[in-house]
């Protein structure tokens, strides 16, 4: 072959290498938005080098790095990983490794650059070995799942508190109540408050609602941990207290939320006074918690019709 056509040659070979160039750009670029699009990050380990490489850069985004400010290793990985779940992750991972399991999947929570903690579901399977059978590579995707365990997190809170007041609503309380009868004694108490609706018609609903959210906060204050303490609407309140009803605690408790009620209320538009009426019972063997409720609420009413403001045991 003359220099000519040599020269000619190459020149087609570098056009056509220039091509692919183009062809694999793009192809990158595509996959990059597809992945980024769907919020996935795709890598691949080299397990003897423990070198990853990233194929777009939504892992060091989403830990809040720039690019190239995190080093791409499975050591900095595995020192991202929480405390709390790091045990549970790298078994899983090292069980597929092992040949133990058919593939490599967490949901686990990361550390981010700021120190705060990001949710990912992470899924990888071997996709290289050695000619000894021994694996090489693995390739893998996680997705950051924080918003979806944000929003699980507050379907949670919806189901099992009161919105107003964040304390326990119905369903939490009712809960509680079956949990705690059958590890200890068990008061109930139900706290109706007295004169609430002077202040709703004296400040307006708005400024009422401000003054439930500062009795919550007192009574949770108030309560020793394990009281739990909830809302059953408008100005009702319950306690379970995991105590028998001769437990000294029991009326040192009621006499607490009750001087949390009778203490003033400094409001947007002025100073509110309330007071309280609660009524205390244990509850009994085998009763439900509608029933313990139902004897608390006579109990109450019993200090509503001898001057409210007190806390009696029934």
């Amino acid at each position: 072959m003359s220099d000519e056509a040599l020269r000619q040659q190459i020149q087609i070979l570098k056009k056509h290498n220039a091509r692919l160039k183009r062809i694999a750009h793009d192809a990158r670029s595509k996959l990059d938005a597809a992945l980024d699009g769907t919020g996935l990050c795709l890598w691949q380990l080299d397990i003897p080098s423990g070198k990853l490489v990233i194929f777009n850069r939504r892992w060091g985004a989403m830990l809040g790095y720039q690019p190239k400010e995190s080093r791409a290793l499975f050591s900095e990985w595995k020192e991202s990983l929480h405390p709390d779940d790091a045990a549970e992750v790298l078994k899983a991972f090292y069980d597929h490794i092992e040949g133990k399991a058919p593939y490599y999947e967490a949901l686990h929570r990361m550390i981010a650059k700021n120190g705060g903690v990001t949710w990912v579901l992470d899924r990888g399977r071997i996709s290289e070995w050695d000619e000894q059978g021994r694996p090489l590579k693995v390739t893998g995707t996680h997705i950051d799942m924080t918003k979806e365990k944000q929003y699980e997190s507050q379907l949670a809170m919806l189901a099992n508190h009161d919105p107003l007041t964040q304390l326990a609503n119905r369903h939490a309380l009712r809960n509680a109540f079956s949990q705690m009868r059958r590890e200890n004694a068990l008061c109930v108490a139900f706290i109706d408050l007295d004169d609430f609706k002077h202040v709703n018609d004296t400040f307006g609903h708005r400024s009422g609602d401000r003054l439930l959210i500062q009795l919550s906060q007192r009574l949770s204050g108030v309560c020793p941990e394990p009281v739990v303490a909830g809302r059953l609407g408008g100005d009702e309140f319950v306690l379970l207290m995991p105590y028998g009803q001769d437990d000294p605690l029991v009326a040192q408790v009621g006499r607490a939320c009750l001087q949390a009620a009778l203490t003033p209320f400094e409001l947007e538009n002025g100073t509110a006074t309330i007071g309280a009426s609660i009524g205390i019972v244990q509850a009994q063997a085998q009763e439900g918690f509608s029933a313990a409720l139902s004897r608390a609420d006579e109990a109450m009413y019993r200090i509503k019709r001898n001057g409210k403001n007190g806390v009696g045991l029934g």
